[in-house]
């Protein structure tokens, strides 16, 4: 048996080069145990192809819990015991983590809510060196959750805070399902201070704070109705661990500089544009963005000399800036600022949506100045006031866009 540091724990030696170590943080789970390890092993031994260690992480129980614990060691190889005399679940990942000599470590619940399928893509990444942290996230579109209204709720609310308050950009800091290379838990485990819930929180915003990469796993996830966490002390304790962690951000008494020098990936530097080559940057998003603009604005009067005498001057410039706008926003998306796929589309339609009600009060304020004016006014005049609105609504349009857009490239 050998002691480690801080309150006394006990780890039996580890006899396999195991390239994962999953560890289960348990108090007090004699009942369930078992048959969870069991299940996990059996999984790993036949979906996971490399050496692995599952470590069994005691804090303190007061029931058979250990003697279970070391039941299993002595059944299952590659399972492992460490005894904690000190609660918290935190300490016992630190502990556990800190101990093993697995090149990528991992923890997930003792009830294995996570559907385990997700066990590979949550470590494949940290195995291949692509990421340095995974987590498993409820909160994807893709993923699949059975819980109650109010542990929903307040799951979805803790983590509006955690992007308020801390800037967070991961989707679900407690998800019981994590993963982290071992060389980058060496250098952040000695600066996380919280040993209970908020230890994974705090573990990624200093990830996250110092430059590292953080990959998420869409994740199957059922709520165990045994659960035996009290939700009102784990949120109060919650929020005085962002606070405590939000006074030490501001404040500077974190060594995030010289972390993200030492672990964080080294910013992307754009290749000189050669010869002939679109400029880049803000030169070729104007670039784009004024192609864009010049067939929206060309669907725009054909919509609108199509609809004119239908609807009447208000009615078709209603209808042909909402359709051009939709579909402008939508090419600028791609063409002009990079942006694939779903994430934040709707944030930045409604941002379209904003210039376009804008760029309608413009035309159509246009329009109005234009019919005191003249009663009847010449088609041509009427179109060169609205090219002439239309530039003013498209500057317009390209400030917000890349205010918007510029900064949540996907």
């Amino acid at each position: 048996m050998t002691a480690l540091g801080g309150p006394r724990a006990t780890v039996r030696a580890r006899p396999t080069a195991a390239v994962l170590d999953v560890v289960i943080p348990v108090y007090n789970e004699e009942v369930d145990l078992g048959s969870c390890v069991r299940r996990l092993h059996a999984h790993l031994s036949a979906n996971f192809p490399y050496p692995f260690q599952i470590t069994i992480a005691d804090n303190a129980s007061v029931d058979d819990t250990l003697k279970v614990a070391d039941g299993l060691a002595g059944e299952l190889p590659g399972v492992e015991v460490l005894h904690l005399d000190a609660k918290g679940r935190g300490r016992a990942l630190s502990a556990a983590w800190s101990a093993s000599s697995a090149p990528v470590l991992a923890y997930m619940d003792v009830d294995l809510s996570t559907d385990l399928a997700a066990l590979l893509p949550l470590v494949a990444p940290l195995i291949s060196g692509h990421s340095d942290l995974a987590i498993g996230t409820r909160l994807a579109r893709t993923s699949r959750v059975v819980r109650g209204a109010k542990r929903e709720v307040i799951s979805r609310a803790y983590n509006l805070l955690l992007r308020g308050a801390l800037a967070a950009r991961f989707s679900d800091a407690q998800c019981g399902f994590k993963a982290i290379r071992a060389d980058v838990a060496a250098e952040l485990l000695p600066l996380v201070r919280d040993t209970g819930w908020f230890f994974d929180t705090e573990l990624l915003v200093l990830a996250q704070r110092a430059g590292l990469r953080i990959h998420e796993v869409p994740v199957d996830w059922v709520d165990d109705p045994d659960s035996r966490v009290d939700i009102v002390a784990t949120v109060l304790a919650d929020l005085r661990g962002v606070g405590r962690l939000g006074r030490a951000l501001l404040t500077g008494a974190l060594p995030l500089t010289d972390l993200r020098a030492q672990l964080g990936r080294a910013p992307l530097t754009a290749p000189r544009a050669q010869p002939g080559q679109v400029p880049v940057g803000l030169p070729r998003q104007l670039v784009r963005f004024a192609a864009v603009g010049v067939a929206s604005t060309l669907a725009y009067l054909l919509l609108f000399v199509a609809t004119r005498g239908i609807l009447g001057a208000q009615p078709a410039n209603l209808l042909a800036l909402l359709v051009t706008a939709v579909a402008n926003t939508a090419a600028n998306r791609r063409l002009t600022f990079g942006i694939s796929g779903r994430r934040h589309a709707a944030r930045h339609h409604a941002q379209g949506l904003l210039a376009f009600a804008l760029g309608l009060a413009l035309t159509s304020g246009a329009l109005a100045v234009l019919h005191v004016v003249s009663a009847v006014p010449a088609r041509p005049v009427e179109l060169a006031v609205l090219v002439a609105a239309n530039l003013a609504a498209t500057v317009l349009r390209f400030v917000l866009l890349r205010l918007g857009m510029h900064h949540r490239r996907s």
